[in-house]
């Protein structure tokens, strides 16, 4: 009895997503809701219509050090977010592993680092990461105005935690979103993604 009991809970609680088509390539990016670090729930379907960068995070890990610490990310951030395009970094942390933070601490990190993404968006229980199969810190997505998925895979060409390496590398998501913005099609649309392994709840 408390195995069925067990079962049903579990049953309840992923049915919504277990009933989502996991991301695909040129396919209908899955919706999601989740709590930002301000206590808003917002969903992916609220912007439809506009571009959307998801952005995996973990602000311990050495290559997303890499990029904040130079500044890369945050000025993707600005750049884009001035053209309308919607950026959301989640952190798919679970409780007690590294890089899971609290809204207070999110907000501090977007502080003290001169972040500027839409939203900050957490994902405690790794639902929204695994149905995205996000498996790195970072994982870049990029959702078209139609709602489907454009891009998926590393932020640039040089899988290294060294910042140097940033100049040399080929950006795959600002060539993604030049390319979208431009009314052209995204010439790599995946990727294998590079950093930490997401901590997620086991």
């Amino acid at each position: 009895m408390q195995r069925l009991t067990k079962w049903l809970m579990l049953s309840m609680l992923f049915a919504p997503l277990m009933s989502v088509a996991a991301a695909k390539i040129d396919t209908n990016a899955p919706d999601f809701k989740l709590q930002d670090s301000f206590g808003k729930t917002v969903s992916l379907s609220d912007f439809k219509g506009k571009y959307v960068v998801l952005e995996w995070t973990n602000h311990l890990c050495p290559y997303v050090v890499k990029h904040y610490g130079s500044d890369n990310m945050q000025s993707l951030q600005r750049q884009y977010t001035e053209k309308d395009v919607v950026w959301l970094s989640i952190i798919s942390s679970a409780e007690g592993k590294q890089g899971h933070v609290n809204a207070q601490k999110a907000n501090e990190l977007t502080q003290s680092r001169s972040a500027a993404p839409s939203h900050v968006l957490f994902d405690e229980d790794g639902q929204v990461g695994r149905l995205y199969k996000a498996k790195t810190t970072p994982h870049m997505y990029i959702i078209n105005p139609q709602g489907k998925l454009s891009y998926a895979g590393a932020i640039d060409s040089i899988k290294s935690a060294n910042p140097a390496d940033i100049a040399k590398a080929t950006n795959y998501v600002t060539a993604g979103l030049n390319n979208l913005l431009a009314g052209k099609p995204v010439t790599q649309k995946l990727t294998k993604p590079y950093g930490c392994s997401i901590k997620y709840k086991s």
